[in-house]
């Protein structure tokens, strides 16, 4: 009897440290799953803007210059961990939101349609700003981001200071995009048809972190970027609405998703292809492995103080985090034009 109890006793202890231990050990996986921004972007935050509560990062004095910058997708904020301490020891107060769709940003209601389109996300940068009081910023951004950004200047030039944006002009319509492209351009965009099918939908959600990495090789053929920095940004992508907001921005583009109503006079005054005004620099990396149209194709399009630069050195897509130096420099000679 005393053995027995002996061995029961331990037999509880054992069970208790293991179940101790699996405990900690969730947490632990579920806190290595979740969106974790560098911490050199500054404290995360949330906060209710338009139908979305954002999450964002904060960093640098609350009276600097404020400056907005906007990811991309297959992208989140890591792509500015760099940019951001070189502006804020410049005493710029810098704010980097995830956009809709990724990291720790989420719809207010069920019922809200998790809409992709191009206007919608320039409309969340709108809400952010009125949400968090910044009556103008500095606004940067690249792929989604850089598209995002050319519209809140085109549209609301009273809140963007100056403009930054990788790839420059990159206003679409879906009236635009149903002339057909040259075959090779068309094979550029072959994610674009794969999400147009259902096949492209699951693929893409069963395969998400392989595809992403995929893409983030082909746009950027040069940056050798490690597993670490890739599964950083990649933790963003574990949104649950991930992957039906990048489904629908690319079926939006060729017309298969209509829009949501009321976005039509937004998308009537972008489908005219409206110039930029505010003081714009321009980027382009000089190994850029994703479509983007040539430089001297849009420098008409902005029509006020206008700055392009080619940034050399194997630089691809996601410049800001391939040449942080060179992006910051740019918002900075933005804010001075």
């Amino acid at each position: 009897m005393g053995n027995q109890k002996y061995f029961s006793d331990r037999f509880w202890i054992i069970a208790a440290f293991v179940l101790a231990m699996a405990m900690s050990g969730s947490i632990f996986l579920k806190a290595q799953s979740a969106p974790q921004a560098a911490a050199s972007l500054g404290k995360l935050k949330q906060i209710n803007a338009g139908v979305l509560n954002i999450g964002y990062t904060e960093a640098g004095p609350a009276d600097g210059k404020t400056v907005i910058l906007l990811h991309g997708w297959p992208y989140d904020v890591n792509s500015y961990a760099a940019v951001t301490p070189i502006l804020v020891a410049k005493g710029y107060h810098v704010i980097t939101p995830y956009l809709r769709g990724y990291g720790t940003t989420s719809f207010l209601s069920p019922k809200t349609i998790r809409n992709g389109q191009q206007a919608a996300l320039a409309v969340d940068v709108i809400a952010l700003m009125d949400a968090l009081h910044i009556k103008k910023a500095v606004i940067g951004g690249f792929d989604w981001g850089a598209r995002t950004a050319d519209i809140v200047a085109a549209l609301w030039p009273e809140r963007c200071e100056a403009l930054v944006s990788v790839s420059g002009y990159l206003i679409g319509s879906q009236q635009a995009n149903k002339a057909p492209l040259p075959p090779k351009a068309e094979l550029a965009w072959w994610y674009q048809y794969y999400f147009a099918t259902e096949r492209g939908r699951e693929g893409y959600k069963a395969n998400t972190n392989d595809f992403n990495k995929m893409i983030w090789q082909t746009a950027s053929p040069q940056w050798h970027f490690s597993d670490e920095t890739y599964a950083q940004s990649a933790s963003s992508f574990t949104n649950p609405d991930h992957v039906a907001i990048v489904v629908y921005n690319y079926r939006w583009r060729l017309g298969l998703e209509k829009g949501e109503s009321q976005y039509d006079a937004l998308e009537k005054k972008l489908a005219a292809a409206p110039v930029i005004t505010v003081p714009t620099v321009t980027l382009e990396g000089d190994a850029n492995g994703a479509p983007h149209p040539d430089p001297a194709a849009y420098a008409n399009k902005f029509t006020g103080k206008y700055k392009h630069h080619t940034i050399p050195g194997g630089v691809g897509h996601n410049l800001p985090q391939e040449a942080p130096q060179a992006f910051a420099d740019a918002i900075i000679e933005a804010s001075l034009l």
